[in-house]
């Protein structure tokens, strides 16, 4: 590929950023790294999400044939979504990008003008997510 091609709208390249673009995407690709997970653990995980979002967006995921869902037909039925093969390549770029906010995202932060310290008011981040963070970098 050529360095002007890299640009081009149907650039394979740009597959992957145009997946990460979706803000849940990434987080539940992460939130499944550990294993299967039911609908209501991947919401007490993740937090901040509704379930028509969650649901939203395992279904894009299962179109991208990067989530597969897992029926158990016993009563009562049990739906379980795990990541694929191909979604679990997406989880060192992830982790990747999780350790580069962690090192530069107070100076983002402050280079946006936001508040760069979790709040806890659900505007500037909560502890909740201090402690995922700290679990994508290897330091928690």
């Amino acid at each position: 590929m050529t360095e002007p091609d890299r640009l081009l709208a149907d650039c394979r390249a740009r597959l992957g950023f145009d997946l990460l673009a979706n803000t849940w995407n990434a987080v539940v690709i992460y939130a499944l790294a550990d294993g299967p997970r039911r609908p209501h653990q991947l919401r007490a995980e993740i937090g901040g999400i509704s379930a028509k979002v969650l649901n939203e967006t395992l279904h894009r995921l299962r179109d991208y044939a990067l989530v597969e869902r897992r029926v158990d037909a016993r009563s009562p039925r049990r739906v379980e979504y795990a990541l694929t093969g191909l979604g679990t390549t997406l989880l060192e770029p992830i982790t990747a990008l999780g350790r580069w906010s962690a090192e530069y995202g107070a100076a983002f932060a402050a280079a946006q003008g936001w508040d760069s310290e979790p709040s806890g008011d659900g505007d500037g981040g909560t502890r909740r997510d201090a402690e995922k963070d700290a679990r994508v970098t290897g330091d928690g």
